[in-house]
């Protein structure tokens, strides 16, 4: 009976303990032993697999490997040289295909809630198995980027390093690809030297500028916070085509070609301006926001003639410019040195 009774209990505590992580071992008839199974990582190996992490995902960003040609990597339309933005109103996808938008900055993407112009995207994860599975863009699948992957010796090793597998799986691709975007934040520009107190940081040019953002010129109702974006949806009345915009994800007449406000950190970087890439430069996006915008019956309200002077226009654009930062220059794993 006194045996029976032991083993009973021990199988109940091994159920109990088992979401715990430690193990139950039986020394005798009438004595458990507990003892943990696993010890918790320190916080020094758990920052050098964050470091690994992010240089995995830099690579895997670099790697024409995730499109389905060979030839295209993220950069390829995300381009480093350019703030990760295309110098191209229409990026250029597997087999020359012209794509539906144009590609926007990865700087500061971390913190917003909707990606892609439409916002179909709720995560840097989920943008990245977007592009890789746009079939105008990476054309590739998810499972053949793994199967890829999972045959090379050197990506074996380092996936096994981070996270201590030797199958690779796509929630280890798509977090490490995100990671290292998360480390993309545009930083140490002439306007976060001036708020943080050097008032000799921005030119008087820009500080008129800076006020009419802020106030008569109204960007800062939408781009607004410490990325200059509200991560919301507006029509501004830009030239009606077959995008309806938000409203394709959202299924709503109201938000009928509504597209995303995009940050304006590196903006002066980022040319083509709109999900169309319609104008090339900050002086033609002014011109067009100071005429109230375009005409189209779904056009937000808020969208009316400034009414600025050329002087105000060009403090406008002075201001804009400061929004650029002081970035290290970020190199392909891939370049020759």
């Amino acid at each position: 009976m006194k045996r029976a009774f032991f083993t009973v209990l021990l199988i109940l505590s091994i159920f109990f303990f088992a979401d715990r992580a430690i193990s139950v071992i039986i020394t005798d008839s009438k004595r458990l032993v507990v003892e943990n199974r696993f010890s918790p990582e320190s916080k020094e190996v758990k920052a050098e697999k964050e470091k690994l992490k992010i240089e995995l995902g830099k690579r895997l960003f670099f790697d024409p490997m995730l499109s389905k040609d060979g030839k295209l990597s993220c950069a390829s339309c995300h381009k480093p040289n350019h703030a990760f933005a295309d110098d191209k109103d229409f990026s250029i996808g597997i087999n020359g295909q012209k794509g539906d938008r144009n590609t926007p900055t990865v700087f500061n993407t971390a913190n917003l809630k909707f990606l892609f112009w439409d916002g179909r995207a709720k995560s840097l994860e989920e943008h990245a198995i977007g592009s890789i599975q746009n079939p105008k863009e990476m054309g590739e699948t998810v499972g053949m980027v793994l199967a890829k992957l999972n045959k090379d010796p050197y990506y074996s090793k380092e996936f096994k390093k981070v996270f201590g597998t030797s199958q690779i799986m796509a929630d280890e691709l798509l977090g490490a690809i995100a990671e290292f975007e998360r480390t993309l934040i545009s930083k140490d520009s002439d306007y976060d030297k001036y708020i943080a107190g050097n008032k000799k940081a921005l030119s008087q040019n820009a500080k008129r500028g800076m006020d009419l953002f802020f106030g008569k010129a109204m960007c800062a109702e939408c781009h607004k916070g410490p990325d200059f974006t509200d991560g919301d949806f507006h029509n501004i009345g830009l030239p009606i085509t077959e995008d309806v915009g938000r409203a394709k994800v959202s299924v709503s007449n109201k938000d009928t070609r509504k597209f995303k406000t995009p940050t304006l950190r590196e903006v002066a970087k980022t040319a083509p301006y709109f999900h169309n890439g319609l104008f090339e430069t900050l002086e033609e996006v002014i011109t067009f926001y100071n005429a109230g915008g375009g005409n189209d019956t779904f056009k937000d309200s808020l969208k009316k003639p400034l009414n600025l002077t050329e002087q105000e226009q060009r403090d406008l654009i002075n201001f804009l410019k400061s929004l650029s930062g002081r970035q290290l220059k970020i190199q392909s794993p891939f370049d020759k040195k």
